[in-house]
């Protein structure tokens, strides 16, 4: 009996342990997003500041904190291949899956391919990132932007196939669109230099280092912020069918099988 007790009580210590640990993750990120929202119920930011804000941290402060991350710590890139090959795997399965939910639940509908982005794509690039960031510090994050290189590469080409209609663009014409996507995008740009800069083992200024750290610190906060101020609940009760489907997709259905898989597979920790 002692022993069943004793048993009870460190199982207790470690949910209770992995508990306070979770919401010592989730907890300012959610209190970020909230206050993006009452900031915005008050007036302290408006659709513009969302706008430019937005704008900000996708074209300098999120590249920054990237490029940053990468080139100014050390981390072994190969330990993270086997993570980044699941992702892979995970993302593709997960958009066929969805794909085929949209086809069947909402046949006649006219958005299906909006539909069906707003069910896989994921926000790995401020959420994800912010996730990893107050978990494992900026040396997760330099792992993170593999991944974050890599998925939206997948993402884009999945948009391209979701969005654009049955027979209306060619083969060459969808590649020649993503090829102007992707060069275009300042997180894969960031992140390409950061891998060159890091294998290469060219030197960065200290100066710029110091500048690149700056920029990063504005990027979770602001962006969350954002994100949160951005938030229509309104339009969730006029479309409540497919908001739902999309929302529920996004933030239950996908993790729930994509962490069960990653599981299943091995991962752990």
């Amino acid at each position: 009996m002692t022993f069943f007790f004793f048993a009870a009580d460190t199982y207790m210590d470690s949910v209770l342990h992995q508990l306070q640990f979770s919401l010592s993750i989730t907890g300012p990120i959610c209190l970020m997003l909230v206050l993006g929202v009452i900031f915005k119920r008050f007036g302290l930011i408006n659709d513009n500041f969302i706008e430019i804000g937005s704008k900000l941290v996708f074209k300098v402060t999120l590249p920054a904190m990237l490029f940053v991350s990468i080139v100014a710590s050390e981390h072994d890139f190969s330990a993270a291949s086997g993570f980044i090959n699941y992702g892979v795997v995970a993302s593709i399965l997960f958009f066929i899956f969805t794909y085929m939910s949209v086809s069947v639940l909402f046949k006649s509908s006219p958005d299906q391919g909006v539909l069906i982005q707003g069910g896989f794509r994921a926000n790995t690039g401020i959420i994800g990132i912010a996730y990893v960031a107050n978990a494992y510090g900026s040396q997760g994050v330099a792992l993170a932007a593999l991944y974050v290189a890599i998925t939206t590469f997948i993402y884009n080409v999945q948009a391209v196939i979701c969005l654009s209609p049955k027979g209306a663009t060619s083969a060459s014409q969808a590649a020649k669109m993503m090829g102007r996507t992707l060069t275009k995008n300042p997180l894969i740009i960031s992140i390409v230099l950061g891998m060159l800069f890091y294998l290469l083992s060219i030197p960065v200024p200290n100066v710029v280092i110091d500048a690149g750290n700056y920029l990063s610190k504005m990027t979770l906060p602001l962006a969350l912020l954002c994100t949160g101020g951005s938030l229509d609940f309104s339009l969730m009760r006029k479309e409540k069918g497919p908001s739902w489907f999309a929302s529920s997709y996004k933030l239950i259905v996908a993790p729930v099988f994509i962490t069960l898989g990653a599981y299943f597979v091995g991962f752990r920790g």
